[in-house]
């Protein structure tokens, strides 16, 4: 698929609530210092997103960028700091599909909410999840990876980064939607549970497609499917779990920026048109695509709409699950 009909597809808009009036005055950023708050350590996924989106938006806002790492409860320290910081538009969050829909229902108690303590502002990468296995196992494809399961059902396990993680709560959706027995085997990160998986400790992974990608490039593990719409476009050849015969499955990790509640219109406006102007560039793609991400454009009412569709799936995939985490 050209990269003009995924952006169509992924959802590309305006954000009809984020744009002024004609002849009204846009409040400026320039000259502030705004931080970037990543609630994940330095290194990891979301950081490494978010780092080239604070270059482009502090050379395009002529302002000083600043990445501010704040680690923990999956989340939900970072998140909770910009929800509880002022709303001028100088902290902002790089939010996560599980700081503001998974969390909610994750988690016993959450310090904030994920609606109604920020503005959305727009989204800037999605990434799917792939499906990979040890090349040992007698699977080349999905079909053949359910028609084992069925064969053996509760043998098989299969790992993923965490309870309540993406890779997680994907294997239990499509475990439901393939009508198969797979045991979930918990890894504290996607590294010890790859390690394990190259290893042969455990034959089958869901997890977010960047952290395993550079293993299937090097032909270590076999992607047998990825979870999004459309297939990702650093691996062309290997199929969606919707084409692999469960059509309207899809599931992603996501990224967006949002900042506290109450932002005022005119900033909420010049924060998004500027990062959508990013986030459609061939500079901020070239930096993302061989990540395994691919950008995203949805902006304002049009994301708040898709996080409300997004806490409704998760939260009924936490609920299936069973699984429950204390702060």
């Amino acid at each position: 698929m050209r990269r003009r009909d995924f952006l169509k597809t992924a959802g590309t808009v305006a954000g009809i609530g984020l744009v002024p009036r004609r002849g009204m005055a846009v409040e400026s950023l320039a000259g502030a210092q705004i931080r970037i708050i990543v609630p994940f350590p330095a290194g990891g996924p979301t950081d490494i997103l978010a780092r080239p989106l604070a270059q482009a938006l502090g050379d395009a806002l002529k302002a000083t960028l600043i990445i501010d790492n704040r680690g923990g409860a999956g989340g939900s320290i970072g998140a909770n700091a910009v929800a509880k910081s002022a709303p001028d538009g100088r902290t902002l969050l790089m939010a996560t599909v599980g700081t503001q829909a998974i969390n909610p229902a994750l988690y016993q108690s959450l310090p904030y909410d994920p609606v109604r303590d920020f503005t959305p502002i727009s989204m800037v990468a999605m990434a799917p999840v792939a499906i990979v296995v040890n090349p040992a196992l007698a699977a080349s494809n999905l079909t053949e990876l359910v028609a084992l399961a069925k064969r053996m059902p509760g043998k098989l396990d299969y790992g993923s980064a965490g309870p309540g993680t993406p890779g997680h709560l994907t294997g239990e959706m499509f475990k439901s939607a393939a009508g198969i027995d797979l045991q979930h085997v918990p890894y504290k990160g996607s590294a010890p549970a790859l390690i394990d998986l190259l290893a042969g400790q455990i034959k089958i992974m869901f997890d977010p497609l960047q952290s395993v990608l550079s293993q299937i490039q090097a032909g270590k593990i076999r992607a047998l499917a990825v979870s999004s719409k459309i297939r990702a476009p650093i691996l062309p050849d290997v199929p969606t779990i919707a084409e692999s015969g469960y059509p309207g499955f899809e599931t992603a990790a996501w990224w967006g920026i949002f900042a506290p509640a109450k932002l005022s219109p005119d900033l909420a406006a010049t924060l998004a048109n500027a990062i959508d102007r990013i986030v459609r560039g061939d500079g901020f793609r070239s930096k993302i695509e061989p990540l395994g991400a691919f950008p995203t454009v949805l902006s304002g009412s049009a994301l708040a709409e898709f996080q409300l569709a997004e806490l409704a799936k998760w939260g009924k995939a936490v609920q299936d699950s069973g699984v429950k985490v204390d702060q």
